[in-house]
């Protein structure tokens, strides 16, 4: 029996994590400053400290968390084994684990960022990782279909939430649509290939909690997939946001929050993560 038949699918997985804990994913973002409120070094092992006691205070709490692998990637191999390490934590403590990479580029380099964090058993294996399609969405094709395969997960960039975006983002196609419109029309149609009728897809979306879908051109698209939005909590979007800004679309939400829940500190951190589920039932409860 092949892999693709024996692995529940991604999209799946995160909407059943989403129904049962609600939208709030934890990032993972062991910055300098937030080490040293931490009283933590600013070293391998003290992102490494900090990625484990994030993934114990969110282990049973919410169903997704997002290591922002740049600041492991700083410390060289030590950062990568350290990052190692928190990964497979937070898979052995139930959590789906967004690998927040952005990777992108052409041909075998693509297959082997693909192959480093999508293959079952990797050293880096994550359940979703997100990835860059400005080379163009065909670069990802044979990305797309390693992640079916392996019943892993994609977020795609089409409407990020920092303000430098905009000119790239919003510029009109020969298609006149927007270029963000353009990429998730694109892979909606990825992913209604392989979508079996009433699931969610797999690939999904990175859409800013601050992006007005007017200027970016969006509308709600088919079939669901989930969306990972960026720009709640210390960016300035509130829970009171989601469904104002999301619409329709708001229940495939995964809110990623960072900087606004750890700066609670260790001790404070469980708390935090409670207190931000609870904003985003009042509004998901309505």
């Amino acid at each position: 029996m092949t892999q693709r038949q024996t692995t529940p699918r991604f999209g799946e997985r995160i909407r059943a994590a989403l129904a049962a804990r609600g939208p709030l994913c934890v990032g993972i973002d062991p910055h300098a400053a937030l080490l040293t409120s931490w009283g933590l070094p600013d070293s391998a092992a003290g992102v490494r400290e900090f990625g484990l006691r994030t993934v114990d205070a969110a282990a049973s709490r919410v169903g997704v968390v997002k290591p922002q692998v740049s600041f492991f990637e700083r410390f060289g191999s030590a950062g990568f084994t350290a990052l190692e390490d928190v990964l497979q934590a937070a898979r052995d403590a139930g959590l789906l684990v967004i690998a927040d990479a952005k990777r992108g580029d052409i041909g075998t380099t693509m297959d082997a960022y693909a192959s480093a964090w999508l293959t079952p058993g990797s050293p880096l294996e994550a359940d979703a990782l997100t990835v860059n399609p400005f080379l163009g969405v065909g670069t990802l094709d044979s990305t797309f279909a390693r992640a079916e395969s392996s019943g892993k997960g994609l977020f795609v960039l089409a409407a990020t939430s920092n303000p430098e975006a905009s000119d790239v983002q919003q510029a009109q196609t020969g298609a006149s649509q927007t270029v963000s419109a353009e990429i998730v029309a694109q892979v909606s149609t990825r992913n209604a290939q392989s979508t079996p009728s009433g699931e969610w897809g797999s690939l999904g979306f990175v859409i800013g909690a601050t992006v007005d879908w007017t200027d970016a051109g969006l509308t709600p698209f088919r079939p669901s997939a989930p969306i990972l939005a960026p720009g709640f909590g210390a960016q300035g979007a509130g829970a009171a946001d989601l469904r104002a800004r999301f619409g329709p679309s708001a229940g495939m939400v995964v809110a990623a929050e960072s900087r606004s829940i750890l700066s609670a500190g260790p001790e404070g951190l469980g708390a935090a993560i409670e207190t931000r589920i609870a904003d985003y039932r009042k509004v998901i409860d309505v």
